[in-house]
This record gives C-alpha cells, structure tokens and sequence, in this order.
C-alpha cells in the first residue's frame, strides 16, 4: 500500500502576478514546477505547516488566506494529498534554497509551466478565477 502524504502549497500573489517554483534534480518531479511548501507535520495546521514551510524554504513570511484546492494524486512514491491557499508576502522577499528557480506569472500564463501533476487541478483553479474578475 502507497503511503498518504499530506502537503500544503503557497499561491503567493504579488502584483497580480504568482509565484512559481521549479524543483531540484534530486527531488522527486525532478524539474517540475509547484507552488512552494511541503509536508504537515504531526500536530501541525495547514496554515501553521504552510508558515514554517515558507518560512524555512523562502526564507520570508507570508499571510495565508482562502483555500485555493485540495487535491489527492496518486504517484509512484506515494499518495499526495495537496491544500493549496493564496497567500500574500508580508515579510522579505523569496529566496532559492530547495528550488533551482522561480517565476512571477500573471495567472493567464500558468499553464505554460511543466507543472507537478497534483498542482494542476488549482492552476485550471486559479485560471478561470482571474477570467471571472
């Protein structure tokens, strides 16, 4: 049986414009892009791992608000169970620590990123919202 993983992941907005991150090569999804954070901890909230996560990977702080998606994908390695919230700088500015790049793209043009499978479902998300306001 495939274990269950459960993430969280940052839809910063800055400007009209979101922040994407590309993976490592030694990371599962090698070169894929994401919204950046990770995994729960025991114990821990959605928004509470969301902040530490944001916070270690990025290296800034952010305030998180309405839930974006919640995914389940199925993978190789395991069963991902993916919240994704939009969230807002309020402290710093993101720092490359565990991805190899990041974008700001206005939400229009987030489909043209190789994005990790489980984040698709809140790109599609975030797609047809900015066509609606």
């Amino acid at each position: 049986m495939k274990k269950d993983i459960y993430v969280v992941g940052a839809v910063i907005v800055e400007d009209d414009k979101i922040l994407c991150a590309q993976r490592g090569p030694t990371k599962a999804l090698a070169y894929k892009w994401e919204f950046p954070g990770g995994k729960i901890e025991e114990g821990e909230s959605s928004q509470d791992a969301l902040r530490r996560e944001i916070s270690e990977e990025m290296h800034c702080k952010v305030h998180i608000g309405e839930q974006v998606e919640h995914t389940v994908y199925e993978y190789d390695f395991g069963i991902v169970h993916l919240t994704t919230f939009y969230c807002k700088l309020i402290e710093g500015s993101p720092v490359l620590t565990e991805h190899v790049s990041i974008k700001w793209l206005p939400p229009s043009e987030l489909s043209s990123l190789d994005w990790a499978p489980a984040d698709i479902p809140a790109i599609e998300k975030i797609e047809k919202a900015s066509l609606t306001n």
